[in-house]
């Protein structure tokens, strides 16, 4: 028996999240936390930022089991976090960004979650240009 779903192509191809676009290291998480000079929170993720003197922004994600008891829901916070900042970067160039959940996280939906860092984004933009 065949499904009749469309079948969708993904765009990660046009929006990539490559390696130079990740915070790796503790010193990488550790240089955000401790020079924040942005920051934007909600009741669903707190997300701070600095300047990192590269042409592009770079993400790093600290979803704890504190927020999120299973590993399914804290990859579901994750993979939407990062498809977000994929199709936002270019106006985020220039910053180092780390996204944290906060309680209201898990039990919002995708759409929810979405609009929330729609608005974090916009905030760090407008926020960072002017530090």
């Amino acid at each position: 028996m065949e499904s009749s779903a469309p079948v969708t192509v993904s765009n990660s191809s046009r929006y990539p999240f490559p390696r130079k676009a990740r915070l790796l290291t503790s010193q990488d998480f550790q240089n955000v936390f401790r020079g924040t000079t942005c920051k934007s929170t909600d009741g669903k993720l707190a997300v701070l930022a600095r300047p990192n003197g590269l042409p592009h922004a770079r993400l790093g994600l600290a979803i704890s089991k504190r927020v999120e008891k299973t590993a399914v829901g804290r990859n579901r916070i994750k993979r939407l976090v990062r498809a977000s900042f994929r199709h936002n970067q270019q106006s985020l160039a220039g910053l180092d960004i780390v996204v944290l959940g906060r309680g209201g996280a898990p039990t919002s939906n995708n759409a929810a979650l979405h609009t929330s860092l729609q608005t974090h984004w916009q905030r760090l933009a407008k926020r960072c240009e002017r530090s």
